[in-house]
């Protein structure tokens, strides 16, 4: 048990290493398209507003997928898995992406593969319902700008969330290695951090 969680574990982090915004953005356009952005971020967002729709798309479900396959065929070995494994399994796609080796460790935010790792625990559904909601309520109800800090809020409320209402341990302390990891990209993070603003759904 404890090779193929090393195994799957391994898989993840080098997974989550691929950043797909660069590749489908030289597929696309040609061109390196993280140039063109201010944070040179590795990540969907700048995927879709430099690359366009199409890019946007395939590398939404690149990031998407890569965290989503190794928990999900962890948790489906004939062996079964072990739940303690299950914690760094949840977690190193997200850390690959991050801090990937392919990219002398300087990556994205990992918002994209947080929730296809949280999809991979299917049909265990609560984790990435409680991230959906808590990213819904920070960007449309009490929105939260600039976007830095409106990931901070959103990983660490769904932290807290996670303790109150997530009944499987090794999934809460997976998580809880994301938050870390986001927190760490996060806090040393070189973009301009911009005007912290908090507006309310009837008041914007």
């Amino acid at each position: 048990m404890l090779k193929n969680t090393l195994f799957f574990t391994l898989v993840g982090y080098l997974l989550g290493s691929i950043l797909f915004a660069p590749i489908f953005g030289k597929l696309c356009k040609g061109k390196d398209i993280l140039e063109e952005s201010r944070d040179k971020n590795p990540g969907t967002a700048n995927a879709f507003m430099y690359g366009g729709f199409l890019c946007g798309v395939l590398t939404l479900c690149g990031d998407l997928f890569k965290g989503f396959l190794p928990v999900f065929l962890y948790m489906r070995q004939p062996a079964g898995y072990d739940e303690a494994g299950l914690a760094l399994v949840l977690a190193a796609p997200v850390v690959g992406h991050i801090f990937p080796l392919f990219s002398n460790f300087k990556g994205g935010k990992g918002i994209a593969t947080s929730f296809g790792c949280l999809l991979g625990l299917a049909p265990e559904l609560a984790p990435v319902l409680i991230l959906a909601v808590t990213f819904i309520f920070f960007s449309v109800i009490l929105k939260v700008n600039p976007h830095y800090y409106r990931t901070i809020f959103t990983y660490i409320v769904s932290m807290v969330l996670m303790l109150r209402f997530c009944r499987i341990k090794a999934i809460v302390e997976g998580f809880g290695l994301i938050v870390a990891a986001v927190l760490a990209r996060m806090f040393t993070s070189q973009e301009e951090k911009g005007k912290f603003e908090v507006k309310l759904l009837w008041r914007s």
